[in-house]
């Protein structure tokens, strides 16, 4: 019994003990390990590079986005550096390889996609990526699979409702000024980070318009304020008559005369809805129904549809859309101009912003925007 005690002895005081090197890549791997965990199934850090979302979300605002509230999506793309999206790091180096793809699913949540919600999702028409690859973008949800959708005189209606709109909406103004005014000093001061001189390059804004002035993107709220200046003429906001067709938005058909102001009505996709297949719904449906479907050979004519070589007169889709659109309405690259968002692209819901960086700051002591900190978005 002895010798066993001492041979068990001798095995425990020679084993080697972790180098500092070993002991930093255990920690490095636990914590990539733990990261990537917490940011596939619980929440994720994303940050406003533009202003689409202007007043609610800001340019340099961080914010996490709960994958809880609507599920989490199983991987589709697994052979990807950990924490990395479509590039390593400050390369232009693909971080995965599509080699290998995964049927996905939804964990279950804690609730649906509501109207009004502010949602994260993948940009659909990114048609080079994966699914989970695609562009993360972050618009409101104004649409909901199976609504009757329109945007009239820049008021949205949701099944004959009106929408109510977000507190911090932003619209587009014409401020008819006296003088020309120190902008730094007056758009800044009241948190218009984005405003031009009118002049001939934005003539066409508003047909007849030869006034001094600004076109600024603000809230109601402070065009009401800056009305009340001296040097303030009058202040109009911009928009589109019904009569004025933008061809540039979805679908890019000449079967709709449709505006950014003025869109609609349109009919959001739903799990289990059957269209007929006539000219407009074809304009309407068909990228959809090619792009986002999971159909083989699909061919799109301008008044038909093929799959696989057989010609369809109706359609049935497979999974719910939604219609999302910025909370800058003059100012977003939306539904609007690139149609609807597949449930299998929603990333995830946007809770609260943590920090909030002032790209064009006053001073270096203004450099965060503190009245944001652990703001909760609605």
């Amino acid at each position: 019994m002895s010798v066993n005690r001492e041979l068990i002895s001798n095995t425990v005081n020679t084993k080697k003990k972790k180098s500092a090197i070993r002991e930093w890549f255990d920690s490095i791997l636990f914590a990539v390990v733990a990261a990537t965990l917490i940011r596939w199934l619980f929440f994720e850090a994303f940050t406003i590079p533009t202003p689409s979302m202007e007043n609610s979300l800001l340019v340099g605002d961080f914010l996490f986005v709960s994958k809880l509230h609507y599920g989490t999506r199983t991987p589709k793309t697994p052979l990807q550096v950990p924490l990395t999206h479509q590039t390593i790091w400050g390369t232009n180096i693909p971080s995965y390889t599509d080699a290998i793809q995964l049927p996905q699913y939804r964990l279950p949540g804690f609730s649906d996609v509501k109207r009004g919600d502010v949602v994260v999702f993948n940009y659909p028409p990114e048609l080079q990526h994966p699914v989970d690859l695609k562009t993360n973008y972050i618009k409101r949800c104004v649409g909901l699979p199976g609504d009757n959708l329109e945007v009239r005189d820049l008021q949205v209606y949701a099944n004959g409702t009106a929408m109510e709109n977000p507190p911090r909406m932003e619209n587009e103004y014409f401020v008819a000024t006296t003088t020309a005014v120190n902008e730094a000093k007056v758009f800044k001061e009241n948190g218009i980070s984005e405003y031009n001189t009118y002049s001939e390059t934005y003539g066409d804004t508003i047909p007849g318009n030869d006034q001094m002035g600004y076109l600024v993107f603000t809230t109601e709220e402070i065009a009401a304020k800056l009305k009340t200046y001296d040097f303030v003429k009058s202040i109009t906001v911009v928009k589109s008559s019904k009569e004025i067709s933008e061809p540039m938005l979805y679908p890019n058909s000449q079967l709709f005369k449709w505006n950014r102001d003025n869109y609609g009505p349109v009919k959001v996709p739903k799990e289990g809805m059957t269209v007929a297949l006539t000219p407009e719904n074809v304009a309407l449906y068909g990228p959809v129904i090619k792009n986002y479907e999971e159909n083989e050979g699909v061919e799109l004519g301008e008044k038909t549809v093929s799959i696989a070589g057989k010609a369809i007169t109706s359609y049935t889709f497979k999974q719910d859309y939604f219609f999302m659109m910025g909370d800058n309405r003059h100012n977003s690259a939306d539904s609007r101009y690139w149609g609807f968002v597949p449930k299998d692209h929603i990333v995830g819901k946007a809770v609260f912003v943590w920090m909030s960086i002032d790209p064009n700051p006053t001073s270096f002591f203004n450099k965060i925007r503190w009245n944001r900190l652990f703001r909760v978005i609605n």
